[in-house]
């Protein structure tokens, strides 16, 4: 039993109860991170996009995966492996790393470092031999956490909020 006033940290795979939380992991982190980058119109259009029936849709199509993290029973963080829609060439069998939120409180505790262990363990497990993911050019924190993993930067893609276009780096892990 962990002693009093000390944190329970554990992941385990999202369940579909979980869809509410994640999707609230979802807009906090990104908003906090994001949203004094576009005006609200573009901003409210890139969200709009994430509703209950488009998470379902994910959950329930096999080809995603889902992981969270929780402190004290609360999700705080999740990774969402799928398939990739980036525009790159391999002849490798590839799954991306879709998406990646750790709330700001929690950042630095190590919640990422094991949801993203669980990715590559996972994308591994799957059979795949790459993983790629987008990081927005001047996310410097999570380009040098990506680097630390083995993913190098591959090319550019242009990530859509609303009508801005923002540049984002493709990066690549050799499984």
């Amino acid at each position: 039993m962990a002693g009093a006033g000390r944190a329970r940290l554990m992941d385990r795979d999202a369940t579909e109860d979980d869809l509410p939380a994640i999707d609230r992991v979802f807009r906090q982190s990104f908003c906090d991170t994001f949203a004094h980058l576009y005006a609200p119109a573009d901003l409210d259009a890139f969200l709009g996009k994430f509703t209950p029936e488009a998470w379902a849709a994910e959950y329930h199509d096999p080809r995603y995966r889902f992981r969270v993290a929780e402190v004290d029973g609360e999700v705080v963080g999740y990774l969402k492996l799928g398939p990739s829609a980036l525009p790159y060439e391999t002849t490798a069998q590839a799954i991306e790393l879709r998406q990646l939120y750790v709330l700001k409180p929690h950042h630095g505790t190590g919640l990422a470092a094991t949801l993203t262990d669980w990715g590559i363990a996972e994308a591994r497990r799957q059979g795949n031999e790459e993983l790629y993911l987008t990081v927005y050019t001047d996310n410097h924190r999570a380009k040098r956490f990506y680097e630390r993993y083995g993913f190098e930067e591959v090319g550019r893609y242009d990530f859509m909020v609303g009508n801005q276009a923002d540049e984002d780096i493709i990066m690549r892990k050799r499984l």
